[in-house]
């Protein structure tokens, strides 16, 4: 049995440009996991990446030893008649499809064990979402988790602690030490944790425009790219879908706001817009993914009959009652969900069609009104955030704002309407409307 190389070896390797195997790879990633690495070694591995790059050989092997750095969860002994599937998006604002998604898809068939995180940046978290329902639990006990995913069909949580461990620890250093950007680690850190849940398929959402951490669509179509041909060469059938972000994606943005939007999707009361659009796409390829559909045709029409019947709202009310949410949420939303004491509409300084926006400083926006985290731990206030915002090309007046602010003071909304009228453009041209999905890539398990 060989010797393990020394961790300084192998950085000193990677910081060279030089490619690593599979093995050293491994051996890396285990003492990322168990400790024996430094924090200066991890960080000194990452900015090695960060400078160096990975082929695909070695995003390969990183990916698969962060995913087995924790447990794998195997689905294998419940049985399950359907498959297991689950979607990722690399974030933006407005962005509620994992709370209609995950439901929508578990009333067709599939199972879906999603474990999701919070809000980074200007972007929201599907946690965070979720925990402006009262009760509802993202840290569900192991046999809560697996009896809904098999029950219910959906189980939307947070990531446990024995789940990927190295991507953890790898993250947090990456974070304080400008390596957040490199390519592999951002590919592996995704999949890491989603392949770790045991998927037969998954479908990837990543968003370009203003509002996406990769604003460019060359640079989204490449991270597409290369996380659908990672994950398809470590074992998983992937899609990945390149979306807009140029707006949000709702007509809204704040935690309980989302959460009330996705309640109308689910339950009818509304049936249109971008969200709808892209959701029921994401969905689409994951059924075809999954087998659960054999065209793009049939996946739609069975998404469709699903949504109609009621039966994906019946998958959500039953997975937030399983997980200590009030089990007549989609009845009476408004009993349980928090409302703001301030509910201000911004008005455009005059009339026109809205040209342009910048969305990530509206997702700033809805942070800094207490609807995101300034700092770790921070706490969030559910009941603030934008609605109604006006979308791209549409005509603003004094009847139509810019949109309606929620906050917990004057004071708040104050700001809140300065930056809002900053970030949104106002001309007298029509304005293009964007492409909503511009690319879908599709690969199978070589």
């Amino acid at each position: 049995m060989r010797a393990a190389a020394l961790p300084q070896e192998l950085i000193r390797a990677k910081r060279d440009g030089q490619a690593l195997g599979r093995e050293a790879i491994g051996e890396l990633v285990a003492g990322i996991a168990d400790g024996s690495l430094s924090d200066a070694q991890v960080g000194a591995l990452a900015m090695a990446v960060f400078l160096k790059g990975m082929d695909a050989d070695e995003t390969v092997a990183l990916t698969e030893a962060i995913r087995d750095s924790g447990e794998v969860l195997d689905w294998s002994g419940l049985d399950l008649p359907g498959p297991v599937l689950d979607k990722h998006s690399t974030g933006g604002v407005g962005d509620l499809v994992s709370l209609v998604l995950g439901p929508w898809i578990a009333a067709c068939g599939g199972h879906v064990p999603m474990v999701s995180g919070r809000g980074l940046g200007h972007t929201g978290g599907t946690l965070d979402k979720l925990e402006a329902i009262p009760g509802y639990s993202v840290t569900p006990d192991t046999a809560t988790f697996r009896r809904l995913v098999r029950e219910v069909g959906v189980a939307i949580i947070g990531q446990t602690a024995d789940l990927a461990p190295a991507d953890r620890r790898l993250y947090a250093v990456r974070d304080v030490t400008a390596t957040v950007e490199s390519l592999p680690l951002i590919v592996s850190s995704i999949l890491g944790k989603k392949l770790a849940c045991g998927l037969d398929a998954l479908v990837m959402d990543v968003k370009t425009g203003s509002g996406a951490f990769m604003p460019t669509e060359e640079a989204s179509r490449e991270l597409a790219t290369v996380i659908a041909e990672v994950a398809s060469r470590a074992g998983t059938p992937t899609t990945a879908l390149v979306t807009d972000m140029s707006q949000p994606l709702a007509p809204c943005a704040g935690n309980a706001l989302e959460v009330h939007e996705a309640i109308r999707l689910l339950t009818g009361e509304k049936r249109h817009g971008r969200l709808l659009e892209v959701t029921r796409g994401l969905a689409a390829e994951l059924l075809m993914a999954g087998r659960l559909a054999g065209s793009r045709e049939a996946a739609l029409a069975r998404l469709d009959e699903t949504l109609a019947s009621g039966a994906a709202a019946e998958r959500f009310a039953r997975m937030v009652a399983g997980l200590g949410g009030p089990t007549d949420l989609l009845e009476r939303p408004a009993d349980h969900l928090a409302e703001a004491p301030v509910v201000r509409a911004v008005h455009a300084e005059r009339p026109g069609r809205v040209q342009a926006m910048d969305t990530r400083e509206l997702g700033l926006a809805v942070v800094a009104l207490g609807g995101g985290r300034s700092s770790p731990g921070t706490a969030i206030d559910p009941a603030v955030g934008l609605s109604r915002i006006a979308s791209l090309d549409e005509t603003v007046d004094g009847d139509r704002p810019l949109a309606l602010v929620h906050a917990a003071s004057e004071g708040d909304a104050d700001w809140a309407e300065r930056r809002l009228r900053a970030a949104i453009r106002v001309g007298d041209a029509p304005a293009a409307s964007p492409t909503l999905i511009h690319d879908v890539i599709r690969r199978e398990v070589p």
